[in-house]
């Protein structure tokens, strides 16, 4: 699939995706910058920036008129804060367009951050953080991170600690803005079936006038300081009936040249219902209804994740039989129709996913801003395909041994020597 790109003399980038299958259109905007970018003292400043992005401009004064701009010609838009980027997006059919450039340039350049609005905020994101806390589900991902990036700012929590979101000043948040919300920083993404010589005009005229200082913004490196196989726990104690486990390690950068083996390995344990830790631990033992495994990648490291929520006199067996599922595919090669069949069901789901132009900008997008290269699906399906038994063997031992394990758990559990023992046993 073609793709278009160029640069305004204020630095900012623009990436087009045609596509003609579609009557939508999607306008992403994005910046690298994250919570990983965040010093202890601003902890969760990115996200609440985003947060605040939707409250009111110059020309548009309130949330309410600018969700009723969108709202009346039925568009979906939304924003995001992740530990290495930020997105805001608009979704219109293609006659609109324009209005998607208009307001997504407004708010990234003109918001009021409104002195009021900046005080409901706080308890807003307070709210999320204690929903999110307070759910074994969604908690047990900020306990695992924690444990495998320790100090570092990829293990601090996106939206920050309630203590520090109570401490946040709005001047902190508008210094915070100044730094990294800059033009040269800017990326914008349209993807949709809409002339290349419109979207040119469009992103001149929205998004030309604005100059700033040209920066690169910086992170601090995560360094990994492995020695020897060292195994790790997590515990949060709380009287539940079903634990959650999280176990898992560090993985590959955004350019690792084994990064399509260690996703396909992931699919072949824990991707789907045919998955091997789907089969053996749900289907075959019924000791969990939610079980998957997942890869996340960022510039410098990555991190792999097995997840599950099981019965909480049943999480040793459980935790013993997704190990013993680890040992199995280090140990051995899999079958050449298990590596066809997890390559069939990338092929298909990204097929799928890409029919959609707010993926298809994401996917452009994330990778013009965070990796070396850009790929298209065409040329990443290629680099699965090529993929080998022995590869996926390679990972798994990569993954499963070397660096150690880490597992976090929420549940009633007070002693973490005896999930210590299995993981000593298990690998």
């Amino acid at each position: 699939m073609a793709y278009y790109q160029t640069r305004l003399s204020n630095g900012l980038k623009l990436i087009f995706i045609p596509a003609k299958a579609t009557k939508a259109v999607t306008v992403l905007v994005m910046l690298p910058v994250g919570s990983r970018y965040e010093t202890p003292g601003a902890n969760g400043v990115s996200h609440f920036i985003e947060h605040m992005m939707f409250k009111g401009t110059k020309r548009r004064p309130s949330n309410l008129a600018i969700a009723k701009e969108l709202d009346k010609i039925g568009a979906q838009y939304n924003a995001f804060t992740g530990k290495d980027h930020t997105g805001y997006w608009v979704k219109v059919v293609g006659e609109k367009m324009g209005l998607a450039f208009d307001i997504l340039a407004d708010i990234l350049f003109n918001s009021l951050f409104d002195r009021a609005e900046f005080q409901r905020e706080k308890g807003v994101i307070i709210e999320e953080i204690k929903m999110y806390e307070e759910n074994p589900l969604f908690h047990i991902e900020d306990l695992f991170e924690k444990l495998l990036f320790g100090v570092h700012p990829l293990g601090a929590l996106i939206s920050g600690q309630i203590s520090a979101v109570k401490k946040m000043t709005r001047q902190k948040l508008l210094s915070y803005k100044e730094e990294f919300y800059q033009p040269s920083q800017m990326l914008v993404v349209v993807a949709g079936n809409v002339k290349k010589s419109r979207i040119t005009r469009l992103v001149k005229r929205y998004f030309s006038l604005y100059r700033g200082r040209k920066r690169k913004n910086k992170y601090l490196p995560f360094e990994k300081k492995i020695t020897r196989v060292c195994h790790r726990v997590s515990l949060l104690f709380k009287d539940i009936k079903q634990a959650q486990i999280a176990l898992g390690g560090l993985a590959y950068p955004y350019t690792h040249p084994k990064l399509e083996a260690a996703l396909l390995l992931g699919i072949i344990l824990g991707g789907n219902m045919s998955s091997r830790l789907f089969t053996e631990v749900r289907v075959k033992r019924g000791l969990a209804y939610f079980i998957n495994s997942s890869l996340g990648v960022y510039q410098d490291t990555g991190e792999y994740e097995i997840r599950a929520g099981v019965d909480r006199e049943r999480t040793p067996e459980a935790l013993r039989i997704i190990l013993d599922e680890l040992k199995k595919i280090k140990e051995k090669e899999v079958a050449e129709e298990e590596l066809s069949r997890a390559k069939d069901y990338v092929k298909g789901t990204l097929s799928l996913s890409l029919e959609d132009s707010a993926n298809l900008a994401s996917w452009y997008g994330k990778q013009a801003l965070l990796a070396s290269k850009i790929l298209t699906p065409k040329e990443k399906l290629t680099r699965i395909e090529r993929v080998t038994q022995k590869d996926i063997q390679k990972v798994a031992n990569d993954f499963f041994a070397s660096q150690g394990l880490n597992l976090a758990l929420i549940g009633p559990f007070k002693q973490n020597k005896p999930f210590l023992r299995i993981l000593k046993e298990g690998v």
